[in-house]
């Protein structure tokens, strides 16, 4: 502790005193000097708080992006803090942490709209895998859908694509057959940890699927759940109380 204190104020001194040695010693013990590297080293020490706190929050967050975007700045504080005080394994540790972070990061971006990541499969409404994944989500989509419920009454009129990126199922969409090649969207649900992304884009523009089941349009009523900014960016537009998108072979 004793080093790490040498070390802040030292650095702190440079920072404020821009003066020839001698009169740095003769000043440094003036009630104006230590006052001012007593507040630089706690400046100092609030911010190594902040990048460290960063990282352990990160560690909670569920959203994949966002959690390496906050442990991505949390790591460059760390090692900016950590370097100033010259504790160099932790910082080389957390140098380490940013530049994993920003391969992820590129990664992440690069295949989030890359149709060689991610698969839509047309499923039966009663398939077993499907109920089973709406049925231990089913808080989540409650939430973002009120009114969904797993089986429709008609499971001949609905029409399931499930999303995957790799072997994992990662969301689900589900259409209600109205008649002369329109669709009801009755769910459009993913995973929080992919919620930053947008995989419902692989269903609306990306796949045969929706053409192949015969729609021409598909309509969306609106509720509070509803993400407005999400529907635009996937092709949808407001059409007096209904969001609605044309389908289109891609």
């Amino acid at each position: 502790m004793a080093k790490r204190t040498a070390h802040t104020q030292a650095s702190a001194l440079a920072l404020v005193i821009s003066t020839p040695p001698a009169y740095g010693r003769a000043q440094a013990k003036s009630p104006e000097v230590r006052h001012t590297l007593a507040t630089m080293e706690i400046i100092l020490e609030t911010i190594g708080w902040i990048g460290s706190l960063l990282i352990v929050w990160s560690l909670m967050v569920a959203r994949v992006l966002r959690f390496r975007w906050m442990n991505l700045w949390g790591a460059v504080i760390a090692t900016g803090y950590n370097a100033i005080i010259e504790v160099w394994p932790f910082a080389f540790m957390n140098f380490a942490i940013a530049v994993i972070d920003v391969y992820w990061l590129r990664r992440l971006y690069r295949e989030a709209h890359d149709d060689a990541h991610y698969r839509v499969l047309p499923v039966p409404a009663d398939d077993p895998f499907v109920q089973e994944l709406i049925r231990v989500h089913a808080d989540d989509i409650a939430a973002h859908e009120p009114g969904f419920t797993a089986t429709s009454g008609d499971d001949g009129a609905r029409h399931q694509f499930l999303i995957v990126r790799g072997d994992e199922a990662v969301g689900i969409v589900a259409v209600k057959d109205q008649g002369d090649g329109v669709g009801q969207v009755e769910l459009d649900w993913v995973k929080q940890r992919f919620r930053d992304f947008t995989p419902g884009e692989f269903v609306y523009r990306q796949s045969q699927a929706l053409v192949d089941a015969g729609f021409r349009r598909l309509e969306l009523v609106p509720h509070a759940a509803t993400d407005e900014n999400y529907l635009r960016r996937v092709g949808f537009h407001l059409d007096q109380s209904r969001w609605v998108r044309e389908v289109a072979a891609p």
